[in-house]
């Protein structure tokens, strides 16, 4: 007998002995209780700005407060905050970064659970092409990667190890996340799909985006949702379509209903491509890509570390005031609990763009205009940590980046998967989930704990052994966690001028590529970074 008919008999068995306890009126067992709660961002201090009165009581307090002076002050702690702030004190420039939360790094930070360390947001980043040449460096710099006989060589302990990616599809694992093909017409559509992003690759296609031409061609394909894109390409496969669903809503946290086809194409024709992969299995050939345990937290904090006592955590600044002989910004050290008032030549405002425009006292009127048109997704990452390992189904075993086909998550990835000790042990499993913006509201308000049992039902009905295992739950909840490119975004002629300098304002955050990726925001953060140090 096979293993899982095994399981299938026992599961059918066990039902039927708690049948009778049923009838005879004995009630049933309640659920454990959950060990865990909500952990990272600190919803509550960022939401003061939004109540007049509290604002306008801690303004009061900044206002009064003994100036402190710096050159370039750089507002919001991200990636692209830390890109800009730390070139800038690698030239010797007297520069301050002021960051909200306690820790750095935007959505690119990290947690951890008993003794294995744990993402809270972006896990992965892909190993940068040539148009990336400031992420090359950066990695080179740390150590991730060095230069030998002329070309790049990665340090193998950050390499994604393998098995790397697998798709639970009716009853079983399969190897990589594409669907497997078991159809001619599937075949079919799988090839001509790639056959359309090699097309699309002609047109110019590049990580970051604003390293490609920007063609009457592209403004076309921005102008479309995705699926109205693959209507008109007759590519209508279940199949296909489920998996390039999957694949938006895991980097721009909506489907292919929402995002743009600019977009759609965009996350192969700038990478990878599509290859389709064998023709029985569809297995998906994917470029390699660099991971640690607590995912990319531990760039942002090697970045963060960098700046020494110019990084500022645990400021809530209130407001940023362009004069004709500088920039004010007011602040709350939530540490302290007093007003601090900051004056610098200059600022950048590295936070999410509709963060910006609440807090200039005169926005640009084309930062108005993106903040109108630009979404945000929420998401959802829950580290849940086990006492074993789970029973596994049939085909691959436990890979770094595990998705259950047809879930409205976005699968799970194994914390544990870059040891070098292959014996199956405790670990964290970490689960996304980018929910649609009118789930918003619940997500912020909503108990911790209903959330969290939510996150287990789809990962029970494949492991049905995670309840006796799981020993606590984390969750992060991020209310606007990443910009989504829908149609008409990334060509914004708004958009654009927004990379330009307004005064003594500078702007820089992947929001400004309309989606966001780390590449995306370190380039945005260095360019600004070079810009200034240009200036005298």
């Amino acid at each position: 007998m096979r293993r899982r008919d095994l399981l299938g008999a026992l599961t059918a068995s066990s039902a039927a002995v708690a049948a009778p306890a049923l009838l005879s009126g004995c009630a049933p067992q309640e659920r454990p209780a959950l060990a865990g709660g909500w952990v990272g961002a600190n919803a509550e201090r960022g939401h003061r700005l939004r109540d007049p009165d509290t604002r306008e009581r801690l303004l009061r307090a900044a206002r009064e407060a003994t100036p402190r002076r710096t050159d370039t002050l750089v507002v919001g702690g991200g990636v692209s905050g830390l890109a800009c702030a730390r070139r800038l004190a690698q030239a010797g420039r007297d520069v301050a970064l002021l960051e909200l939360e306690d820790e750095a790094g935007g959505n690119a930070r990290g947690h951890r659970l008993g003794a294995l360390a744990c993402p809270l947001g972006a896990h992965y980043l892909p190993t940068p092409g040539p148009e990336a040449p400031e992420v090359a460096q950066l990695l080179e710099a740390l150590g991730v990667s060095r230069q030998h006989a002329g070309r790049t060589v990665y340090e193998e302990r950050f390499l994604c190890h393998s098995p790397q990616e697998r798709l639970f599809f009716e009853g079983q694992w399969y190897e990589g996340l594409l669907p497997p093909a078991e159809s001619a017409a599937t075949r079919e559509q799988y090839q001509r799909f790639g056959q359309a992003v090699s097309q699309a690759q002609r047109l110019g296609f590049a990580m970051p985006s604003h390293r490609a031409p920007w063609t009457p061609a592209h403004a076309a394909l921005d102008g479309r949702t995705f699926a109205r894109w693959l209507d008109e390409q007759q590519l209508d496969d279940a199949r296909l379509r489920w998996y390039l669903d999957y694949c938006c809503r895991d980097d721009y946290g909506a489907g292919l209903e929402t995002v743009s086809a600019w977009a759609g194409l965009h996350y192969f024709a700038s990478r990878h491509g599509f290859h389709g992969g064998d023709a029985r299995t569809g297995d998906e050939e994917r470029d390699a890509v660099l991971t640690w345990p607590e995912g990319n937290a531990w760039l942002t904090r090697h970045m963060a570390a960098a700046l020494g006592p110019q990084l500022h955590t645990g400021r809530l600044v209130l407001q940023v005031v362009e004069g004709r002989h500088g920039v004010e910004a007011f602040a709350w050290n939530a540490a302290t609990g007093t007003g601090e008032r900051w004056q610098a030549r200059q600022v950048v405002m590295a936070t999410p763009l509709f963060i910006a425009a609440r807090l200039l006292e005169t926005p640009p009127e084309a930062l108005r205009e993106v903040v109108a048109r630009q979404p945000h997704a929420p998401w959802l990452v829950a580290n849940l940590q086990l006492s074993a390992p789970l029973l596994e189904r049939s085909g691959p075993g436990l890979s770094w980046d595990n998705v259950i086909h047809g879930s409205e998550q976005l699968g799970y990835v194994d914390a544990g998967h870059q040891r070098l000790d292959p014996t199956p042990a405790a670990t964290v499993l970490t689960a996304y989930w980018a929910l649609p913006a009118a789930q918003r509201p619940a997500l912020l308000s909503g108990p911790w704990e209903t959330w969290a049992r939510q996150v287990l039902a789809p990962l029970q009905a494949v492991h049905p052994d995670l309840p006796g295992k799981l020993q606590r739950i984390d969750l992060m909840r991020w209310g606007h966690a990443m910009s989504i490119p829908v149609p008409g975004l990334r060509g914004s002629t708004a958009l654009q001028a927004l990379r330009e300098a307004h005064g003594r304002l500078h702007f820089a955050h992947s929001d400004l590529a309309a989606y966001s990726v780390f590449e995306e925001a370190y380039t945005a953060g260095w360019g600004v970074a070079g810009r200034l140090l240009g200036r005298r």
